[in-house]
């Protein structure tokens, strides 16, 4: 069934998706906002193929395998760019985007 088949992976896209919403949102309310923008940008990155990768599994595309190699890259890039900052929205992000791409690594593999 194709829900058990993505069902992890669409957890922790969707997860991830918020978490950089999230993080992208505090960032520009930091006090040194444009110190930021790396992590911004990445996370706005990161968000957006998170949801694409969430509907290509969810309506079972065969370019589904393939979303989830980029969002992996995305999801590395992303937790790599988030724990160089302090901030715990930062951090929530980086475990959050880690947590993805090892899933999305998976579903990648398995195609």
């Amino acid at each position: 069934m194709i829900r058990e088949r993505y069902a992890s992976c669409i957890q922790a896209c969707n997860a991830c998706a918020i978490a950089c919403e999230h993080c992208a949102a505090s960032c520009l309310r930091e006090e040194d906002a444009a110190h930021m923008a790396l992590c911004i940008r990445t996370d706005r990155d990161c968000a957006d193929l998170c949801r694409l990768a969430a509907l290509l599994m969810a309506r079972d595309s065969p370019l589904a395998d393939e979303i989830c190699r980029l969002c992996a890259i995305a999801c590395q890039a992303c937790a790599e760019e988030c724990a160089k900052h302090d901030h715990d929205h930062c951090q929530e992000c980086a475990q959050a985007c880690q947590r993805c791409a090892e899933e999305c690594e998976v579903m990648a593999k398995a195609a």
